[in-house]
């Protein structure tokens, strides 16, 4: 039978079996020693005195056998404790467990770095397998471990308060809220609202207490945008105002909802110039420190244009500034879409070509690749080819997502409003309203007051609509005169030289005058009037133009014995034009008694062809520019024939094949040989 476990008082109750086997829990709970070896105490083991509990009829081992045992223990544990002793120390239980605390886990004192340390630390020494000498390391000085970053203070990418400091932006003056900051401040809206939505009408403990995330709530820095000093030291005066007109209509500080602008200054201002500071200045900088305004930039220009954009690149910002993207239609269509899809694909670091130069009929045949690009900014160069809206080129570049938009021509308005509303609503979208707006609003009332029986009332409203819509347009139109250039280049002669003709031109031309087909003409009567004055223009550079006697009957009496103008290697006779007399003795002073270099034009090939026999029966260097040479090869003998120490004397060049843009500042003489009012053609056909 088991015995029932006595409970003594101010002791835990003594745990029982509710069922089983074992009734009384008698032996204390041991913690197992682990199977590793542990360190030994350099402290001596604590004495135990030898009990014997025999005597006072207690068992072999606990002494537990009889009361009077068990009363004769708890008294002796209680004193033992109460009274407190030498081994257990004064406080008894506590100070007995702080002594065994400390034999039990003892604490190590650190000694002195003189006596722990016998030799200073140093960084082994590398040495080179080659030459065996060791490798000097600088130590970086840098602390270990994480530590807060430090607010650094937003700086612009130039000084502004430098020398010939050119400042576009001035945060204190222009503080406008850019595009981006515009949009980043819908999308925190619409994500607070979201959060609103979610919550409910809990609040966080942030809100309870008033934390305010301060990178939230922080509000970016602006500092100035500043044109490169490279740029600013080049510039002149009225380049510097042409770069700020262009980069304040860019960025939208003009007027709201209008990024695009037409410079139409006329040529020799440095229109080039004034648009590379542009787009350097976009890609490098904003008012937001440290990021560009754009990525990517369009340059569509016409195709002779395409290697000179290239070189003015490389020649105003130096090799290597930046790295473009020439589609000239060297490699093929099987290159050229590979190549445009990386650069559509590349994005932030990624783009290494930020600048793309491709011609305008190119452009045409790549506008499904570029329809999901976002595009910077673009340049339009010679933009009056932009004036018809109903053209492919214009509706392939309309399509391009890009909103900054800026329009290079000489020549802005040439026939009517309705081109001008072309390139402004190019430049500025819906600005002006739709096409019927802004014929209703302006172009209506304008020519209306421009007709010959229009009355006064009409002229009146019609001088108050130009003048309105001039204050509309004038913000995003900028163009200067040559005048401009009067102090820095030196003054330009400009001489028109009436040739006589000579007596075959004479004797032709009469013939022509009192012609039939002349007389039916002036009777209103099956009248070809572009025709005759193709055959006149021709006459008068040189009769060898014409197919004699075909194209005016009855001239086989007129013409000198060894007529025969279809020979192919024959020679050009210049006594009989009054023009190429002039020409030959002009080209022939030239050569002998200076050492400039002159530029030939003319609107017609076959004209070129006389000048080019007339070149090569006096030996003198020529080189030729017209509408059947490959683009490469035009900007090759461009090149050529600038070179100071080129040998060619004289260039021929088309004016439609050359007329745009083309940069020949190796010669200081030009003739243009036929000029043409295009105005008079096109009263003349009306």
């Amino acid at each position: 039978m088991l015995r029932k476990p006595i409970q003594r008082p101010g002791e835990p109750p003594i745990a029982t079996a509710t069922s089983g086997g074992f009734g009384i829990v008698s032996k204390p709970f041991k913690v197992p020693k682990s199977s590793a070896p542990t360190r030994e105490s350099a402290l001596p083991s604590r004495k135990r005195k030898a009990v014997n509990y025999k005597d006072q009829g207690g068992g072999d081992d606990d002494g537990d056998g009889d009361a009077d045992g068990k009363a004769n223990k708890k008294s002796k544990f209680e004193g033992k404790f109460a009274m407190g002793n030498k081994e257990y120390g004064s406080d008894g239980v506590l100070g007995n467990m702080a002594k065994w605390c400390n034999r039990k886990f003892p604490v190590f004192e650190p000694k002195e770095k003189t006596v722990a340390f016998t030799k200073t630390f140093s960084i082994p020494v590398m040495y080179n397998p080659k030459t065996s000498e060791p490798i000097v390391h600088t130590l970086s000085r840098a602390s270990l471990g994480t530590r807060r970053h430090p607010t650094l203070v937003p700086r612009p990418l130039h000084d502004p308060m430098a020398d010939l400091a050119i400042v576009l932006f001035d945060p204190t003056i222009d503080d406008k809220p850019a595009p981006e900051e515009i949009e980043a401040a819908k999308a925190e809206e619409e994500k607070r609202k979201k959060e609103d939505e979610t919550r409910g009408p809990h609040r966080s403990l942030k809100m309870i207490l008033g934390i305010v995330d301060e990178k939230k709530d922080k509000k970016a820095v602006k500092v100035p945008v500043v044109i490169d000093p490279r740029l600013a030291k080049v510039l002149r005066p009225h380049q510097i105002e042409g770069v700020k007109f262009l980069y304040r209509c860019t960025t939208g500080l003009i007027a709201d909802g209008a990024w695009g602008c037409i410079m139409a200054d006329e040529m020799g201002l440095g229109k080039t110039l004034q648009c590379i500071a542009l787009l350097w200045t976009l890609l490098k900088q904003s008012p937001i420190a440290g990021k560009g305004t754009c990525e990517k930039v369009i340059i569509a220009c016409p195709t002779s244009l395409v290697g000179n954009w290239a070189a003015e690149l490389v020649k105003w910002l130096g090799p290597g500034a930046i790295n473009h993207m020439v589609v000239d239609g060297k490699g093929g269509k099987a290159e050229l879409i590979p190549a445009v899809r990386r650069w559509v694909q590349a994005h932030g670091r990624n783009v290494t070509l930020p600048v793309m130069i491709v011609s305008y009929e190119t452009l045409r045949t790549l506008q499904e690749e570029l329809a999901n690009c976002e595009i910077g900014l673009l340049l339009a160069d010679e933009g009056h080819r932009l004036k018809n809206a109903d053209t492919l080129t214009f509706q392939a570049l309309t399509r391009l997502k890009v909103q900054r938009r800026v329009i290079l021509t000489g020549t802005p308005i040439q026939n009517d409003l309705s081109e001008y509303f072309a390139l402004l609503n190019f430049a500025n979208p819906e600005y002006l309203g739709s096409k019927l707006d802004f014929k209703k609003n302006f172009e209506s009332k304008i020519m209306r007051g421009r007709d010959a029986d229009a009355t006064d009332k009409d002229k009146l409203e019609s001088d108050a609509t130009l003048k309105k819509l001039g204050g509309l347009v004038s913000k995003f139109i900028i163009r200067r005169t040559n005048d401009l250039l009067s102090k820095y280049l030196p003054v330009k002669y400009e001489h028109v030289v009436f040739c006589r003709p000579s007596p075959l031109q004479s004797s032709l031309y009469n013939l022509f005058v009192t012609s039939k087909d002349v007389q039916r003409l002036l009777r209103g009567k099956d009248s070809q009037p572009l025709k005759a004055i193709g055959l006149l223009r021709k006459l008068v550079n040189h009769p060898d133009l014409l197919h004699l006697p075909e194209d005016l009957p009855g001239s086989e009496k007129l013409l000198p014995e060894g007529w025969n103008s279809k020979g192919r290697d024959r020679s050009v006779n210049c006594e009989y034009s009054g023009k190429f007399v002039v020409l030959e003795r002009m080209l022939e002073h030239i050569h002998k008694h200076t050492n400039d270099k002159i530029v030939l034009i003319s609107n017609a090939t076959q004209t070129l062809d006389l000048m080019e026999k007339l070149c090569r029966s006096k030996r003198y260097g020529h080189l030729r520019l017209d509408g059947s040479m490959s683009v490469p090869k035009r900007s090759k003998i461009v090149a050529q024939f600038n070179d100071p120490e080129g040998k060619e004397f004289v260039f021929l060049l088309s004016s439609k094949a050359g007329g745009c843009g083309i940069n020949l500042i190796g010669a200081n003489r030009l003739v243009l040989f036929d000029p043409v009012s295009t105005t008079l053609l096109f009263s003349v056909q009306r």
